[in-house]
């Protein structure tokens, strides 16, 4: 297939602008954004994007779940699509870029084959799917699942916010429920730009990383029974410490990851304890551990050894715990085929790069499940990300967005 020649490159300001001008839609409290699935915010962001992807001639497919498909036509009514994109969504307290990078690199390569007035065999297809971030719907990338067959879809149209609030009603009020049925899309491949959410691109000096593989990732919910009492007056040595019981799990949570260094990780980051009050001892805590790596053989070491530690601490202590598997997928490998694309499309235009692992869900890591699939990685600014502060250069996002367009041009091949 032929390649788009070296000096094929986006248009950097046309791209920056898009991204600040999609950053004034559900403005954050400190410089970011609140854009939150299936808010008001989230619909005038996908209007935005309708109308942008309209203006470069494209047409707007939009399925059950909301997911949104703007495609430019192929030369060849028979080729599937070359499919490529993220999500507009953000979690509460979000960035201008995760996930909205990859939405608008992808609409950018569009736009940027329209001035060069270039044809390709394979219509290219740019995705926004629905909820990726799960702060509002649990899971996340809940609709790229439901699309992949992972998860039922009236199972999703359940999914109850905080408020009690069901995501097939949000989906209908903010007006983005589509006829389309999901996941009946037949995809030749799909490519994915996406900040890094990690510091390791940056700290090297690496313009551009090539996503190898992605971490799997188990979530395993503990509760811990003991007993409330006054803490004023119950004897140290009659105490049932529920609390106590989580912290010693916690440093064994971090020995277990650490054990399997540099690549695996593991905390706690949903923590529970009742009663929660300043008097009473802990009687129950209740914690979701996150273990990730990008080897299933680790991830499955970690929870064994998770439940026999916990097991020890609470016998020990005379308490009960209980454990239960709330969340987790298998790593994944990326197409080598597609992942060799991006790399091959760095070497042409002359970007430094590296193999990475993703540390994060993404779309991407269902998509694998029915389709080639890739993903490219820019650094941000000390990996930091879910934070408002999160930032990346122009000179970043040409370079993530330079290596998407020539991947997937390539993919979709160029007519002559």
């Amino acid at each position: 297939m032929a390649a788009p020649a070296a000096n094929m490159t986006i248009n950097a300001d046309r791209l920056w602008d898009s991204l600040m001008e999609m950053a004034k839609i559900g403005p954050g409290v400190a410089g970011g954004n609140n854009r939150q699935t299936l808010t008001d915010a989230d619909g005038e962001g996908r209007a935005l994007f309708q109308r942008w992807c309209e203006e470069a001639g494209c047409t707007m497919g939009l399925d059950t779940m909301g997911n949104m498909f703007a495609r430019r036509e192929g030369t060849d009514p028979d080729a599937l699509p070359v499919y490529v994109g993220s999500h507009l969504d953000t979690q509460p307290t979000g960035g201008k870029y995760d996930g909205v990078l990859g939405v608008l690199g992808g609409l950018e390569i569009l736009r940027t084959l329209n001035d060069l007035d270039i044809k390709t065999k394979h219509p290219i297809v740019v995705t926004n799917w629905t909820n990726e971030e799960g702060t509002r719907f649990a899971p996340a990338m809940l609709s790229s699942g439901v699309f992949a067959g992972v998860h039922a879809q009236d199972w999703a149209y359940a999914r109850e916010d905080a408020e009690g609030k069901s995501f097939g009603d949000e989906l209908v009020r903010i007006g983005w429920k589509g006829d389309e049925e999901v996941g009946g899309r037949e995809m030749h491949a799909f490519f994915e730009l996406h900040i890094e959410q990690g510091p390791i691109l940056e700290a090297e000096g690496i313009d551009v990383g090539v996503v190898t593989h992605g971490q799997g990732l188990s979530w395993t919910q503990v509760t811990v029974t003991g007993k409330d009492a006054h803490t004023g007056s119950t004897p140290m040595p009659m105490r049932k410490n529920a609390g106590l019981a989580m912290a010693r799990i916690l440093e064994k949570v971090e020995e277990i990851a650490l054990s399997h260094a540099p690549h695996a990780v593991g905390a706690a980051g949903h923590i529970d304890i009742y009663p929660n009050s300043r008097n009473v001892i802990p009687g129950k805590a209740v914690f979701t551990v996150d273990f990730r790596s990008p080897e299933l053989a680790v991830i499955r070491d970690m929870e064994a050894r998770l439940k026999v530690s916990a097991e020890e601490i609470c016998t020990h202590m005379g308490l009960e715990v209980e454990f239960e598997k709330v969340g987790g997928f298998d790593p994944v490998d990326f197409d080598e085929t597609c992942v060799a694309a991006v790399r091959n499309a760095a070497d042409r235009l002359g970007y430094s790069h590296m193999n990475i692992i993703s540390g994060a869900g993404h779309d991407a890591c269902w998509i694998n499940q029915v389709a080639p699939t890739a993903m490219v990685m820019c650094p941000c600014v000390d990996g930091l990300s879910h934070n408002e502060a999160e930032e990346i250069s122009k000179d970043w996002a040409k370079a993530g967005a330079d290596v998407l367009f020539h991947a997937v041009v390539e993919t979709a091949e160029i007519v002559e």
